[in-house]
């Protein structure tokens, strides 16, 4: 994990239509919906609920998890937020160098956690949520500082304010900026570690949730997934399953990747991992035999779907599952 210090950001724009560029190439937008779609389903989730409010309760830090494509300010308005970013969020420039430090922030930390320190002193970091190869979004902490901020430290912040024309007293700006929260680097080294692991646990879930969605989806599409369902331990192909909907395979390969986001092959795999995992949970059952019973015709490619969907093996995951 790198520190990385943001410079300000020196534009004029809005902070309401700001776009990292880095966060709008092509991929970005090819897959940005369903990112979208697929964190806002985890962020309503019992599991990520329950998760934000034992962590702010514990750490008293703010925790946002944002998807990749994405021009908000990740804390704004959630519990824990740091007075002297209040001040700050109310001017436009301001806003614009707080973006500036999130887009460098996401471009770094899209295969590790990263850290970076803000114009104004204050340490903001990104851990990434992967879905097998996809990165989907970050689990963000921030506004806080690693050491204790100084006199001469807020002096060149005052000056960094009229700068960006926040309209607040020295004495106002000053009681906003030394409430800050100070962790040690031992905290802060601990808190990114409990987001690595729920990290983990994240990807695991928006495996469930992906293969779950079906929001505004073709009749023909819902009739497909449940078939799938139904015959997802038998050797099922492309061509069975479009003729069962009524399609032509050509036709029926075309709107399953549109409205899923991923191709016929990908979905049956996922399909067969999600049972898998329930099947894990009984130590009496041989990883082969699991194999076996939900659809693949190998251990080996078993294995590897497995590892390229939840990034563990079978036998891994089944190890931390039963150890708990």
């Amino acid at each position: 994990m790198q520190t990385i210090f943001a410079k300000p950001e020196t534009s004029n724009g809005n902070a309401n239509g700001f776009r990292p560029a880095a966060l709008t190439n092509g991929s970005a937008t090819e897959n940005g919906n369903g990112n979208r779609a697929l964190v806002d389903a985890l962020t309503n989730s019992r599991t990520y609920r329950d998760y934000e409010r034992a962590f702010s309760d514990l750490t008293g830090l703010p925790i946002a998890l944002q998807p990749v494509e994405t021009w908000q300010l990740p804390h704004h308005g959630k519990r824990n937020e740091n007075p002297f970013c209040v001040l700050l969020s109310k001017k436009s420039r301001s806003c614009a160098a707080c973006l500036q430090v999130q887009e460098n922030l996401c471009h770094r930390a899209a295969n590790e956690p990263e850290t970076v320190v803000c114009p104004v002193g204050l340490s903001d970091t990104a851990v990434p949520v992967r879905m097998s190869d996809r990165l989907v979004g970050f689990l963000q902490i921030g506004q806080v500082f690693r050491k204790k901020p100084t006199q001469a430290q807020f002096n060149k912040v005052v000056e960094l304010c009229k700068k960006w024309g926040i309209e607040a007293t020295r004495e106002t700006l000053k009681k906003a900026y030394f409430a800050g929260k100070v962790v040690s680097q031992k905290e802060h080294d601990s808190a990114i570690k409990l987001l690595n692991i729920f990290s983990q646990h994240l990807a695991m879930l928006s495996n469930q949730v992906f293969i779950q969605q079906e929001n505004s989806e073709p009749p023909v599409i819902t009739k497909a997934r449940a078939f799938i369902h139904e015959h997802q331990t038998e050797e099922i192909s492309l061509g069975q399953v479009a003729k069962a909907v009524n399609m032509s395979s050509y036709y029926f390969c075309k709107m399953f990747k549109k409205v899923t986001g991923i191709n016929f092959t990908d979905y049956v795999a996922r399909v067969r991992i999600e049972k898998s995992k329930n099947l894990l949970l009984n130590p009496n059952l041989r990883v082969s035999e699991i194999a076996f019973e939900v659809g693949f015709q190998s251990l080996t490619h078993f294995n590897r779907v497995f590892k390229k969907i939840l990034g563990q093996s079978p036998t891994e995951y089944r190890a931390q599952l039963l150890a708990h």
